[in-house]
């Protein structure tokens, strides 16, 4: 067991935040009045889900303090594997050093821009690294020679690997406890080369449209790499008589990648809303993101089977005035959630957020920022259609802990890496930044406060040179 396990207080708010996440509200936000009901407003827009399963392979590495604080603490390090939705595994490598994974975390493919990497000039050296090592590359002979190593087992080659990332994604001083693990890792540093953002498996753009009845709402454009993705029309449209259609008006039931799909409402049908729901199955590209809401340490992909991959395309139709179809999608390079509006009736659409009125003209389309603080839950309201209210809700997790900064608190008992991955039986994984300490943290480091209806939230504090 390692004691005092010293980890940055980053760790701290994140935990707390998370056992906290679902009362808390956005500062400013103005939340319509008690909507009759309400519709969530997926950030996921589309690609694999999965649950993870545990770290699987691995070494050992030792991170280095810095500044003040120079203890060491000597962490696994390797590949977890993850269980898709539907059918399917992958495997991950972990970004974010500093903080803890959850036991059966659920995991959404993200694009780099919702995550820590969006704003990494380094991310492409990562992808570089992980289509170069293991598991991509499982000739580890061929792998220790380039490396200069004298041999390496899958635990090796799992932790030079997971070490060389840390480098780039944490700005972590890190080395990997084998010494061939290390000249793996050594190698794989210097040898990086940025390479481009890895396209999603399946995503729409955009995910919601707006018309009249009578019309044929879209485009939505398919975006996959893969080859057959089945369309399922609405459950109900056999009675209501909404379609998925081509351009040209042809019923759809599959597509593949650029395939543009409508949604055909009948002339006179009801003012209402349907949804199209798109599967697939595809190997998912190695470098693709993977965040949680839970406050789960981000992972980054490093293999794929063949997995069943996802999206959910919607449509928002009225006979007159204003028609708001809405999106959503974490922006880390602007530290907020962009909020996209578009409007295709025949009035304007006024909202309010964050104290802030907005006005999309009919016909128009506009996205909205909205700011926040790093750990920051929200949980917008936007007033929709027929009393279906837009739910926006999550936590901005952009930065890694060695980008967030702070000071540090102590954590004792953390788990040792003999019990890395856990067991079916119950306790927490043993990963980096995990601890036992967290009923004590979400006990005393937070206190939430509500009246009526809103929520004080908990922000990060950071250091600032002038402190103590």
């Amino acid at each position: 067991m390692f004691s005092a396990f010293s980890v940055h207080r980053r760790g701290l708010v994140r935990l707390a935040t998370a056992a906290l996440a679902p009362g808390l509200v956005a500062a400013g936000a103005i939340v319509a009045a008690a909507p009759a009901v309400a519709d969530d407003v997926p950030q996921h827009q589309g690609g694999a889900t999965a649950t993870l399963t545990g770290l699987k392979i691995h070494g050992e590495a030792v991170v280095h303090g810095s500044g003040e604080e120079q203890e060491e603490q000597r962490v696994p390090a390797g590949l977890f594997e993850m269980s898709v939705d539907g059918g399917g595994t992958l495997q991950t490598y972990c970004i974010d050093i500093q903080n803890p994974t959850q036991k059966d975390a659920r995991y959404q493919e993200t694009p780099w821009s919702g995550t820590s990497l969006g704003g990494n000039p380094d991310a492409g050296r990562i992808r570089w690294i992980l289509q170069n090592s293991y598991p991509q590359v499982n000739d580890l002979a061929e792998l220790a020679r380039k490396a200069g190593a004298r041999g390496l087992s899958e635990q090796d080659a799992a932790a030079g690997t997971q070490v060389a990332i840390w480098r780039y994604s944490d700005d972590a001083d890190v080395e990997a406890v084998d010494p061939d693990a290390e000249k793996l890792a050594d190698y794989l540093q210097k040898s990086a080369r940025n390479l481009a953002e890895p396209k999603a498996s399946l995503t729409l753009d955009p995910p919601a449209v707006s018309g009249h009845p009578g019309e044929r709402l879209g485009p939505v454009t398919v975006r996959t790499n893969a080859g057959r993705v089945s369309v399922t029309p609405p459950a109900d449209s056999a009675t209501s008589g909404v379609k998925a259609v081509d351009k040209n008006g042809k019923s759809v039931t599959t597509a593949s990648d650029s395939t543009q799909l409508y949604f055909e409402v009948p002339e006179g049908a009801p003012d209402g809303s349907a949804e199209l729901q798109l599967q697939a199955s595809t190997t998912v590209p190695v470098g693709r993101a993977f965040a949680s809401e839970t406050r789960s340490q981000t992972q980054i992909l490093a293999g794929s089977s063949e997995s069943a991959v996802a999206a959910t395309a919607t449509a928002d139709w009225a006979t007159t005035g204003a028609i708001p179809a809405v999106s959503a999608e974490k922006n880390c390079a602007k530290s907020g959630v962009d909020i996209t509006v578009s409007n295709e009736g025949d009035e304007a659409y006024t909202f309010e957020l964050m104290g802030l009125e907005h006005t999309i003209p009919a016909g128009q389309s506009q996205t909205v920022t909205i700011p926040l603080q790093e750990d920051q839950a929200y949980d917008f309201t936007i007033k929709g259609l027929n009393g279906l209210d837009k739910r926006i809700k999550g936590v901005l997790d952009c930065q890694t802990e060695s980008a967030g900064g702070g000071d540090t608190v102590q954590m004792v008992s953390t788990p040792s890496p003999a019990s890395a991955g856990g067991t079916s039986g119950g306790t927490d994984l043993a990963e980096t930044g995990s601890s036992s300490a967290t009923p004590w943290i979400a006990g005393t480091a937070v206190a939430l406060v509500v009246v009526g209806g809103a929520a004080v939230f908990l922000v990060r504090k950071k250091k600032t040179p002038t402190e103590d």
